[in-house]
């Protein structure tokens, strides 16, 4: 793959929306009622310091659930539709291929050894097509060769890299076409923005928690100072609201209890119509 030959490993995984869609489909035509996984090829293109993860298709796998190191993956396959993806959109090369995870396994070197026919250095991203934790659901991983201190052989071993969700504008009104699509209608336009604003809430107490983490960390020496990561919490706190200020606290006070009462209103509503 022209760009990743005698280079560094990317710093960055850009995952589109289309390719999210296409692992979840496969997973639910292939193994939803069962503990296997799925595997596929990602195609796009390396930009610099980036891999841009565009398109997917899914691949003929099985595996040993005893053994891992038993497994099978269809490559004749894999050059087929590699040649019929090409006729469609030659920009769109094979940059490393996915599965489900949720967790590494012990044959995914392998795997990724076998992909080096087709590009230099493939990137495996994990895909958790049910989700447990907020956030992306996405982890990329590029193998690369653990030199150990002691003089003995060289290992191989998987080095993770930032992931992204990122998408074009033609895609962005796709997603917002197929979440209205299947939208449940049961559930009132109210309740789903709390149930986002709890989401979001979450995963902000989530954030804060492992900043705080961070933070004991480097004062307990356990982790080095980093002037980017303290700079850009310098950043985000210059970012929260001065309450000190005597006008800022009666007005966010005032209208969070607007909302609360729209709340209120709109249950009492609900509960009357119900009876």
């Amino acid at each position: 793959m022209p760009g990743l030959e005698g280079t560094a490993n990317p710093t960055k995984v850009v995952v589109h929306p289309l390719v999210l869609l296409s692992v979840v489909d496969h997973y639910n035509r292939v193994a939803t009622s069962s503990k296997k996984r799925v595997v596929g090829v990602l195609l796009g293109q390396v930009e610099g310091n980036s891999v841009n993860v565009a398109n997917s298709f899914a691949v003929p796998f099985e595996e040993d659930e005893k053994n891992p190191s038993v497994w099978f993956l269809d490559h004749n396959y894999v050059d087929t539709m590699r040649d019929m993806f090409k006729k469609v959109n030659a920009k769109e090369k094979i940059v490393g291929w996915y599965h489900n995870g949720p967790k590494l396994r012990s044959s995914d070197l392998q795997i990724s050894e076998l992909f080096k026919r087709y590009t230099a250095n493939p990137v495996l991203v994990v895909i958790d097509v049910q989700p447990k934790e907020i956030g992306i659901p996405t982890n990329a991983y590029f193998a690369v060769e653990d030199i150990h201190d002691d003089g003995t052989a060289a290992t191989k071993t998987f080095e993770h890299v930032p992931s992204e969700i990122g998408a074009e504008e033609a895609e962005e009104i796709g997603v917002e076409h197929l979440l209205r699509d299947i939208k449940d209608n049961s559930v009132g336009t109210l309740a789903t923005r709390v149930t986002h604003q709890l989401t979001s809430l979450r995963g902000l107490a989530e954030r804060l928690t492992e900043i705080r983490t961070y933070l004991q960390h480097v004062l307990d020496d356990k982790l080095p100072v980093n002037s980017e990561i303290i700079q850009n919490l310098q950043d985000i706190f210059n970012l929260l609201p001065n309450l000190a200020i005597p006008d800022d606290a009666p007005a966010f006070t005032v209208q969070t209890n607007d909302e609360y009462a729209l709340i209120y209103v709109s249950a009492m509503a609900r509960t009357i119509i119900a009876l």
